[in-house]
């Protein structure tokens, strides 16, 4: 029924090494997670007693589901989007238009296969939910309830995903309008809830999945008669995924080719007849443009390198970016006071600006080297700075409607004097408290963007294929902003920072292990090494930092500190990445002989 596409997919899925991979590390996901939940209940400093396992177990079960629906959402959007997209870069997609193969077979061969392995991760972490029962207040209707939720939001998000990909022609542009797609559903449907009670809760509940994910993880739920809200969520998500690839089916042929016009390129009046001719036989179409400067950041700033009708990402994110500030800015300006708030606006701005501007980097190089245009580098005089450089403010120029925002925003909550809480004592101290953590918010966002940039590029030139360079790419920026807040949760958690080093040091573990195996690919170098070692140290203790600062006073600490110590680790990762760009760049272009000499 799906298609040829599909059962490939189905038939290698099992003979790939990296699924097994996948499966171990997704359990050893589910390990960390238990062994945080049991510590930040601090029930192992006491002996056991009874019925302590049926306290623990609903704690586990809700952190895990909870972590489950938000990694495989992204990943299942993320994953749909980049195949669709990367067939069309190769020029492949329109190899499958031409065979006899229907719609629905081209459509969910695609679309489905592409997420074929993030399903499977679910029935891989089911057994191990299924046990929790045995603890105690757990049902085994909670643990199907939050498969069956998984799984639909996954084929939603997928089919949106794929669906993207479908209408554009270029993979930023997919990606884009794929993540803020989902972000913009999510927002909107909240909005629901503003309508005349009851009704605007049990409608909210049924478009949310994690409002639906609070009734799944809720014992009560079926006693408060509400196990319909769940069914309907279930069925509305279902029907949402099967009318977004419906629409994929339908236009299909219609979006694809782009049909976009070739026109062939003008000829001045007085050109003679001989040149006339030779221009209409080798000329490119179009209109003769005379670069200037850089070409590298001429093409990128001057042409049409990552789609046509740019203004809808621009229209989407500002639109996504309104809503958000809407929720988070607005009570702020109405004068309401409450711990962290500058970090309810900051924080989704800079997330969603950070894994835009890590698909514009890393689609920036593969891009060029599906259409085979980074091969003609073998053959030009240009040198790595112009091609590195070129590209970096290319990727500035283009993103800078992503990157203004978080810093215009952390100037407002700095003038509403949010963004540090000086000793009560001292109220003269909070003008002057707020201007310095403002500098150095805004220094350390710049140098988390550049970081952002150039991880893009530097994945992108190492990694053998294109869809691994992106799922690679943002999938690092996505663990680094979200193991930052796992790591600030925690220290919130109780309010005891000492109770959480296992966890702290298995994240820790984890990120370190993880940053090492993205820098440094299959060539390594000593200082890859160590920024992979420094970096999460260093997000780690300005987490710890900025969160506790002083013990039993509610206030922040000094911002001077941890700004230093993430330029300075960032500032290292950033230059032990450029350096072999521009040193070995003939190297990796193949543009030298030296290697097999």
């Amino acid at each position: 029924m799906l298609g040829p596409i599909f059962v490939r997919e189905w038939l290698i899925l099992p003979r790939n090494g990296r699924l097994q991979v996948q499966r171990v590390a997704w359990m050893g996901l589910f390990w960390v997670i238990a062994l945080t939940t049991w510590l930040s209940t601090a029930e192992w400093s006491r002996p056991g007693q009874y019925l302590d396992l049926s306290r623990l177990g609903p704690l586990i079960f809700q952190m895990f589901s909870l972590v489950q629906v938000v990694l495989l959402v992204f990943y299942a959007a993320l994953a749909s989007a980049s195949a669709v997209a990367l067939e069309k870069d190769r020029r492949t997609f329109l190899l499958l238009l031409i065979t006899d193969l229907a719609d629905r077979e081209i459509v969910l061969g695609k679309i489905i296969g592409s997420i074929l392995p993030l399903l499977t991760l679910p029935l891989a972490s089911l057994p191990l939910m299924a046990l929790l029962v045995l603890t105690g207040g757990v049902g085994i209707w909670q643990v199907l309830a939050v498969t069956l939720l998984t799984w639909t939001a996954m084929v939603a998000s997928g089919a949106l995903g794929g669906l993207m990909a479908l209408w554009r022609e270029r993979t930023f542009p997919a990606l884009a309008l794929t993540a803020l797609g989902v972000v913009l559903y999510l927002l909107i449907v909240r909005l629901t809830g503003f309508l005349p009670q009851p009704w605007g809760q049990a409608v909210s509940t049924v478009l949310d999945p994690f409002l639906a994910l609070g009734l799944a993880l809720d014992p009560a739920t079926l006693i408060l008669d509400r196990g319909g809200w769940l069914l309907a969520h279930l069925g509305w998500m279902a029907a949402l995924g099967c009318g977004l690839l419906g629409a994929g089916m339908v236009m299909l042929r219609v979006w694809n080719p782009s049909g976009e016009p070739i026109m062939q390129r003008e000829v001045p009046d007085e050109a003679p007849a001989e040149e006339v001719d030779r221009m209409r036989a080798h000329a490119a179409p179009g209109q003769i443009r005379h670069v200037v400067g850089n070409p590298i950041l001429w093409r990128e700033t001057h042409t049409r390198a990552y789609g046509r009708r740019p203004f809808l990402i621009q229209l989407g994110y500002l639109l996504v970016l309104g809503l958000i500030l809407y929720g988070t800015l607005v009570p702020v300006l109405a004068g309401e006071r409450f711990p962290f708030a500058a970090a309810y606006g900051l924080v989704p701005v800079l997330v969603l600006s950070l894994l835009l501007v890590a698909a514009q980097a890393v689609t920036a190089i593969t891009t060029e080297k599906d259409l085979g245009a980074l091969d003609l580098l073998l053959v030009t005089d240009l040198t790595a700075g112009e091609f590195i450089f070129g590209k970096l403010l290319g990727i500035v120029r283009n993103t800078l409607l992503f990157i203004v925002p978080p810093l215009v925003l952390g100037a407002v909550y700095a003038a509403g004097g949010y963004l540090a809480t000086p000793p009560v004592r001292y109220p003269e101290l909070g003008s002057s408290m707020n201007a310095m953590a403002l500098l150095c918010l805004l220094g350390g966002l710049l140098v988390v963007f550049a970081f952002c940039m150039v991880l893009g590029i530097h994945i992108a030139l190492r990694s053998p294929t294109s869809r691994a360079a992106i799922l690679t790419a943002l999938g690092s920026v996505f663990f680094l902003t979200v193991g930052t807040l796992v790591t600030i949760a925690l220290i919130l958690v109780n309010g005891r920072f000492e109770y959480q080093w296992a966890s702290f040091l298995a994240f820790l573990g984890a990120g370190i292990g993880g940053l090492w195996w993205v820098l440094n690919g299959d060539r390594p170098s000593s200082a890859l090494t160590l920024a992979s070692w420094v970096c999460p140290l260093a997000v780690f203790y300005t987490a710890a930092t900025v969160v506790v600062g002083k013990p039993g006073t509610g206030e922040t600490g000094d911002p001077l500190i941890p700004f230093l110590v993430v330029a300075a680790s960032f500032g290292f990762a950033i230059t032990a990445m450029l350096v072999p760009l521009l040193s070995e760049f003939d190297v990796a272009m193949g543009r030298t002989s030296g290697g097999a000499d």
